[in-house]
């Protein structure tokens, strides 16, 4: 049984799902609140509701990357803390692939993204076809204008996802489709599909993939006159 938990942008979600693949719960949160204050207490529901403890976990599965800097501090805190309290395993899972996962039996090309800020999205693009979800590229930070360029040498169906879906719609003249609210965002669910099959890791070896430095260390080399690469 693995427990899939993101806290990698604004939104937040946990899923459980059992040894044969089903997801048997799973909750989701897309307010302004921070994941400090509702990311433990949404498991804990989720998993009383189900029935579940974490005695009952073979492991936990997190949204490392790329993504908020705060955000990933606490899911990787978050998993760590009850992987080394009940002697589980972790799994570390990228946000982007997180977002990939929505969309099994969906055919076509998924572009995630996510607001990196500055002109910028994180992104991969994956395949998605006979319920088989293949990566096509690393996640990466990539200028608006530089993915749309990339997607118009594409063919087939573009499916673009993830909370910079709408600024990607946008720098794109709204060529290609917008994936549907409900499977934009990153979920627990998806988190937990891409962790089947995954090697199980200490959970000290859990560690945020920020692909970016913080704005703060960005600004820092900036005024030492320092080239900051992106």
């Amino acid at each position: 049984m693995i427990l899939g938990i993101d806290s990698s942008a604004i939104s937040a979600g946990c899923a459980l799902m059992d040894d044969s693949g089903r997801i048997i719960a799973e909750q989701f949160l897309n307010t302004k609140h921070t994941h400090s204050q509702t990311l433990l207490p949404m498991i804990e529901s989720m998993m009383k509701c189900a029935g579940v403890s974490i005695a009952n976990l073979d492991a936990a599965a997190v949204t490392v990357g790329p993504g908020s800097f705060t955000g990933l501090r606490i899911g990787v805190s978050t998993v760590k803390g009850m992987c080394y309290g009940a002697g589980k395993k972790g799994v570390p899972v990228s946000s982007l692939e997180a977002i990939a996962y929505n969309f099994p039996g969906i055919d076509g090309t998924i572009v995630c993204c996510m607001d990196a800020r500055c002109g910028q999205v994180y992104n991969a693009v994956f395949r998605s076809e006979g319920g088989v979800i293949t990566r096509l590229c690393a996640d990466r930070a990539i200028r608006l204008e530089e993915l749309a360029k990339e997607l118009g040498s594409m063919s087939g169906r573009i499916i673009l996802a993830g909370d910079g879906a709408e600024l990607a719609h946008k720098s794109t003249e709204e060529k290609y489709e917008l994936a549907p609210y409900p499977l934009r965002f990153q979920r627990g669910s998806g988190v937990c599909f891409a962790a089947q099959g995954r090697e199980l890791i200490d959970p000290a070896a859990l560690m945020p993939s920020y692909l970016r430095l913080p704005q703060a260390e960005r600004e820092r080399l900036a005024r030492e006159g320092k080239a900051v690469s992106e």
